[in-house]
């Protein structure tokens, strides 16, 4: 199942680097505005899609708005703005496109790549590795990345209200052995901040609990979501928070995002980015070495470089392990130990990330 951002809420839950040119077209609208409205103005169609960037009719288009009947569209024009209009081939895009190719049974594709059901505990807990649990906080994301290994996750059975994370905060309390929260979903920031300042502070509440991951990639897609209601609740926390992004390229990290890492770091937040190697958007050495150049110029940290999770309909984004070994090889040539992500793959059951290189 897909879920939008606004099944659950009237409030939601759900190349080169550097800022790209704003689109000079009529339908683009106008300015920053709260995040709470930057969501509800997404694009929600190719058709939609196309427009807002000019793109030519001779282009990918196909079956395009049938795999967006299965998996929507949903693209904030804040992340669309970083897009080159006219340009099929610009990464961002890419991330975003709904193929053809996504249509197409391919073997060794599933529904559960990573073994999430396997791994719940209680409804909306999952855990997988020793010492740390996740919270899925929100059923809903404010973009729909097409490579998204939880595309078909039953987000329907998941808790929405507070109070439905009873069980799982009880799970939590009873075991002693779990150090660290992971607040995902979906993402955690298309919730309302009274939510989850709530919600942390039950967690504080159980004494073994030490440190909070925040697993979002919204500071990347609508900056202005980093306001001052958030940046209050993780400055009040005792726990030891680590707020990792996820940006795939240099163009997403335009100026604006930047200056928002800067707020999270004030806050008190170590920054880290998981990316993910997708074909024909960051499978080349400049691409992977202009992201990493940037995020330490963003004085975020270069994580994890993750394999591709092989969720059905997104096959045409993998990238060969071997080729993948080769461009680590060739960062670590070029960049400094700290600016070198770890190259992994996430395996059902497996007790934590495999790496590769």
């Amino acid at each position: 199942m897909v879920n939008s951002p606004w099944q659950v809420e009237t409030s939601p839950q759900a190349g080169s680097p550097g800022p790209q040119p704003s689109l000079p077209t009529a339908a683009s609208p106008p300015g920053e505005v709260p995040w709470q409205q930057a969501l509800a103005r997404a694009i929600r169609s190719p058709e939609e899609l196309c427009r807002a960037l000019r793109l030519p009719s001779a282009g990918p288009q196909g079956r395009a708005v049938q795999a967006a009947r299965h998996f929507p569209v949903f693209v904030p024009w804040e992340y669309v703005r970083r897009m080159r209009p006219g340009c099929w081939d610009d990464p961002l895009l890419k991330q975003v496109w709904p193929a053809a190719q996504e249509d197409r049974p391919q073997a060794g594709y599933g529904p559960d790549p990573v073994g999430d059901l396997a791994a719940r505990r209680a409804p909306g807990l999952l855990q997988k590795y020793q010492g740390r649990a996740l919270l899925l906080a929100s059923t809903c994301c404010a973009v729909h990345c097409r490579y998204c290994f939880r595309r078909e996750f039953p987000y329907q059975e998941q808790p929405q209200a507070l109070r439905q994370f009873q069980p799982a905060l009880e799970q939590l309390a009873a075991d002693h052995s779990v150090r660290e929260v992971i607040l995902s979903g979906g993402d955690p920031l298309v919730r309302p901040d009274g939510f989850l300042a709530s919600l942390v502070e039950q967690l504080e509440r159980i004494e073994h609990l030490q440190w909070l991951r925040i697993h979002t990639r919204l500071p990347v897609l609508i900056p202005q979501r980093v306001c001052p209601e958030l940046l209050a609740w993780l400055k009040s926390t005792r726990f030891t928070v680590a707020v990792v992004l996820h940006a795939n390229h240099a163009q997403e990290l335009d100026a604006q995002v930047e200056r928002t890492c800067r707020k999270l770091q004030r806050a008190g937040a170590v920054l880290l980015n998981q990316a993910v190697l997708l074909r024909g958007i960051n499978d080349s050495v400049p691409a992977l070495e202009a992201l990493c150049r940037r995020l330490v110029d963003c004085r975020v940290v270069p994580y994890y470089l993750h394999q591709l999770d092989r969720v059905q309909g997104a096959a045409h984004f993998e990238v060969p392990v071997e080729q993948g070994q080769a461009l680590m090889e060739q960062l670590r040539r070029r960049l400094p130990g700290y600016a070198v992500p770890r190259y992994v793959q996430e395996q059902s059951g497996a007790e934590y990330k495999l790496p590769l290189a």
